[in-house]
């Protein structure tokens, strides 16, 4: 097992993880926002054990990657994964991306990946494409006042936003009989709380505000969109179901229920549906 760090052109230095034989197909887990790789521990830990190898990044400005003040923005994002996938070489790969790292993953791959031909497949999990903010040729998102709100919260206390976010909406705990769980609130705080404020309050309109209605029509490659039902940050009939339409070449699951952080509430569930599409022909 493996880390380091990868320095870009403008001088940041990004934190990954690879583990695993480097001569197996690799899987690249692309985190949401505020996290980091850490959030992708149950995932990384199932493919590894089933022979992957696996690979995760932080983010610019969040995890142990360093606190640069610039390129907190999409473009950069793809293309600081980008230089993780050029550096480890990583080709034939799977990469597979939560949230703000699902429009990471569909800019890379769009830009990067499938032009140098690095990528066989892709997975959108709670994803942000294809545009998260009202607009008017964008009628159903979510108004600009919601993400104007976040920041306030982040600037005015950053620790207690954190903390309500992950003990609500995220995992659906706010909703009535939801099985809480404490440490998984603490461990989405903590991760948080490891990046840079900055990249965090940057990062806002880089997620909600990045039109990436081209960058999905691009993909070719498979492509698998997954998203709960009851996703109280990205609601899904603006993000999964217009996904499957501009992708060229995709798979659309709706889990009934499953909020926006299924991957760590309902596991069992979404590991499963992912090791089969990897596996699939």
């Amino acid at each position: 097992m493996t880390s380091g760090f990868v320095k870009t052109a403008d001088g940041a230095e990004i934190f990954y993880k690879d583990w695993g034989s480097k001569g197996a197909q690799p899987i690249v887990f692309h985190h949401g926002w505020p996290l980091s790789s850490d959030d992708w521990d149950a995932q990384m830990l199932l493919f590894l054990a089933h022979g992957y190898r696996v690979v995760a990044h932080d983010r610019r400005g969040h995890g142990r990657s360093s606190q640069i003040d610039v390129g907190h923005d999409m473009d950069h994002y793809a293309a600081d994964a980008s230089a993780v996938a050029e550096h480890l070489d990583l080709r034939n790969a799977v990469h597979i991306g939560h949230s703000t790292g699902g429009g990471e993953v569909a800019r890379y791959v769009a830009r990067f990946g499938q032009p140098q031909g690095r990528v066989a497949k892709a997975v959108l999990v709670s994803a942000v494409p294809p545009l998260m903010v009202k607009t008017d040729s964008n009628p159903e998102g979510t108004p600009l006042e919601v993400f104007d709100g976040f920041r306030e919260a982040l600037a005015a206390n950053r620790a207690q936003f954190f903390r309500d976010v992950a003990a609500g909406p995220f995992y659906g705990f706010n909703r009535e009989g939801a099985k809480v769980s404490q440490g998984v609130i603490d461990n989405w705080w903590r991760q948080g709380m490891n990046g840079s404020a900055l990249a965090h309050l940057q990062g806002i309109k880089a997620f909600s505000e990045t039109d990436q209605t081209d960058d999905l029509k691009a993909i070719t490659v498979p492509t698998l969109v997954l998203q709960g039902d009851d996703d109280q940050i990205v609601p899904y009939k603006d993000a999964a179901l217009l996904q499957a339409k501009l992708l060229q070449n995709s798979e659309l699951k709706i889990y009934p229920g499953f909020p926006h952080g299924m991957l760590t509430t309902e596991a069992e569930t979404i590991n499963a549906d992912l090791l089969a599409f990897v596996k699939g022909a």
